[in-house]
């Protein structure tokens, strides 16, 4: 990641989950665990050069893995 969460992550919602999701077989591989999903919410995040934005975020997690290759979609501010 190259930013930092300033603070929860919040409104989170499913978008897809175990079959539904792409890169389900790499994820597997890459960090195993079974049952993933993918997810969206709304954080305010700062970036290395100190610009501080309210951004929708997509991230993948499993249970037992925690949150994996979060990413910002788009900026909301």
């Amino acid at each position: 990641m190259d930013f930092h969460l300033l603070g929860d992550v919040r409104d989170i919602e499913p978008i897809a989950a175990n079959l539904s999701i792409r890169e389900r077989k790499t994820l597997m591989v890459r960090f195993g665990g079974r049952r993933w999903r993918k997810l969206k919410g709304v954080a305010t995040v700062r970036f290395p050069n100190g610009e501080v934005h309210l951004a929708e975020l997509h991230w993948y997690e499993a249970h037992g893995i925690g949150k994996r290759k979060m990413k910002i979609k788009r900026y909301l501010d």
